[in-house]
């Protein structure tokens, strides 16, 4: 499946129950596809901003090759205290051990107004629990426990920083004004969902797939885990690569409607998830970070002309999440009908 140029159709999704967008027209069980262990670049964020010129224009530069070659990358030294890392995930394991299945319940989807959405699904396609809440502008969380609200809220509060710190540096190596993303996607009114997800051992799933093939709606997803492994994105070169994120490091990778903004010079990458190696359960917390909902996303003028013409249709964020006659909260991807 990994092998030819994007043909795009359309199968259940990931981490936030996305629709899943094959990388291929080649019909290969996702089970079946062997991943490689590959470097990923890994941006230093803090250098991102210094105050020597040469230090920041060498990080600068990677992050341009990062998104260029790779569509996804580790962040470092991003200023999001170990803690608060920890602290989240250890929130989230709070949540599904302590709380009973029934309370769970409770948050399963219900109406188009839901803020929190639980689920769990094992079956061959599809192996994990997971919860999902509105993250920002405004902040959504079980009342039960405590410890995962008071989690949850300082985790998202620090990173309200990298992520505006990281449209100002991707502003700039686009050769845009600074605050042009931070402006063009609303990002203080963006429409941020998070997606917890618990992933079983292998023994106890019911197939290989914790979470089929997908890309993600948003500006970009950062991701952060308790224990590596499982979740490999296809590269630029058409090969799977397994990704382990350096201990309290997030992963980021380039969302739909950043791929849509540049008119295709950045794209969305596809990613799954698989349990098959999982020796014991894993955590693991993706936060699709979005453009406001009243946002309309089309390709900014500097990125169409005569050789690059006009790839993607306008559409509001939050048309765009209801295309497929899904909920908000389920981020789904409509990459493919915003294709011309």
């Amino acid at each position: 499946m990994a092998q030819t140029s994007p043909v795009h159709t359309q199968e259940t999704c990931e981490h936030t129950n996305i629709t899943s967008v094959p990388f291929s027209n080649i019909n290969i069980p996702m089970d079946s596809v062997l991943a490689v262990d590959e470097d990923i670049p890994t941006i230093d964020f803090l250098m991102l901003f210094s105050d020597d010129p040469i230090q920041q224009s060498k990080a600068l530069d990677n992050l341009s090759n990062a998104c260029d070659e790779y569509g996804f990358f580790y962040l470092v030294n991003h200023g999001v205290p170990d803690s608060v890392i920890e602290g989240a995930l250890e929130g989230i394991a709070d949540f599904f051990e302590v709380t009973k299945e029934e309370e769970r319940k409770e948050y399963v989807k219900s109406s188009p107004a839901d803020r929190i959405m639980w689920g769990l699904n094992s079956h061959a396609g599809e192996n994990r629990e997971y919860l999902k809440v509105v993250a920002h502008p405004q902040f959504h969380c079980p009342a039960k426990p405590a410890s995962l609200s008071e989690a949850l809220e300082e985790y998202f509060k620090r990173f309200q920083d990298v992520k505006i710190g990281l449209a100002r540096a991707i502003s700039k190596i686009l050769g845009l004004e600074e605050f042009y993303i931070e402006k063009f996607f609303n990002l203080k009114s963006g429409f941020d969902v998070s997606a917890m997800n618990v992933y079983p051992p292998n023994f106890q799933s019911k197939g290989s797939i914790g979470v089929p093939s997908h890309t993600d709606p948003g500006f970009f997803v950062s991701l952060i885990q308790d224990v590596n492994g499982g979740l490999r994105v296809l590269s630029h070169k058409g090969k799977w690569i397994n990704v382990y994120i350096p201990r309290n490091a997030f992963l980021i990778q380039i969302g739909d409607h950043l791929e849509v903004l540049t008119n295709g010079k950045y794209k969305s990458h596809i990613h799954q998830v698989v349990v098959d190696n999982n020796k014991v359960r894993r955590i693991s917390l993706a936060t699709l970070h979005g453009p406001s909902l009243d946002t309309f996303v089309i390709p900014a003028t500097k990125f169409v002309d005569h050789f690059h013409p006009l790839g993607y249709r306008g559409m509001t964020y939050k048309e765009s999440l209801e295309a497929n006659g899904h909920h908000e909260i389920e981020v789904q991807s409509c990459l493919e009908q915003l294709r011309l």
